[in-house]
C-alpha cells in the first residue's frame, strides 16, 4: 500500500509518480511565489497540513484539494490524450 492515508484500491506506480509530480510542482510553484504553507492554505480554505501532504504527493489527499492548489499558481493537469487509463 502507498504512503499516507488508506485508500480504497490499490494505486500503480504511474498514478503514484503523477501524484508526487503534481505535488513537487505545487511545491516549487509556491516557494516561487514566496508564500508559506499556511498562506496557500488560507488562500485554498484548509488547514496547513493539507498542503504539507499535497506537496509530499500523499495519494488519500482529496483531488478538489489538489487541482486547487496547482490553480491558486496556474499549474493545469494534462491527462493523456484519450484519456487512457492504465488498466
Amino acid at each position: 500500500m502507498a504512503q499516507g492515508k488508506r485508500i480504497s484500491v490499490e494505486i500503480g506506480g504511474d498514478a503514484l509518480q503523477a501524484i508526487k509530480d503534481m505535488g513537487a510542482a505545487a511545491r516549487a510553484a509556491r516557494t516561487a511565489s514566496g508564500e508559506s504553507q499556511g498562506a496557500a492554505a488560507a488562500r485554498l480554505g484548509v488547514h496547513v497540513q493539507t498542503v504539507a501532504r499535497i506537496e509530499s504527493g500523499e495519494p488519500g489527499v482529496a483531488i478538489g484539494h489538489v487541482f486547487g492548489m496547482l490553480a491558486l499558481y496556474g499549474i493545469t493537469p494534462a491527462l493523456p490524450e484519450g484519456g487512457e487509463s492504465s488498466r
